[in-house]
């Protein structure tokens, strides 16, 4: 009779892991919404103490005279980031798709993560 409660607290808390894996897929998988942004790349750097991930920033440019905005992103894709680090201090589109909700900051620091990038002239 005693190994019933604990087959159901262990059926319990798979059922809670998947549950979590599955958010987690989704959350990565079904972007929020989509775009592109252009500006200066300002800067790259693989960050963190347990799950480094690749951090950015991009300097927006909306009119000469006034204060530049940034632009926060994280990326996911090596070869991404490498493309990202050649490009620094150039004017660049980068595609992006933001994901809202993750739940913890192993994924990226920021919702954005950059999925293309190409030079503007």
């Amino acid at each position: 009779m005693s190994t019933r409660p604990a087959i159901f607290g262990l059926s319990f808390i798979l059922l809670i892991a998947a549950l979590f894996a599955a958010y987690c897929w989704i959350a990565l998988h079904w972007s929020y919404s989509e775009g592109e942004r252009a500006g200066f790349m300002q800067k790259l750097s693989h960050k963190g103490w347990l799950c480094k991930t690749w951090e950015g920033e991009l300097s927006l440019v909306a009119l000469p005279g006034a204060a530049p905005e940034k632009f926060l992103f994280s990326v996911r894709d090596e070869s991404i980031a490498g493309q990202i680090n050649a490009m620094v201090g150039n004017r660049v589109a980068l595609t992006y798709e933001q994901h809202r909700g993750l739940p913890t900051s192993c994924f990226g620091e920021t919702e954005y993560f950059v999925s293309a990038i190409k030079a503007v002239k």
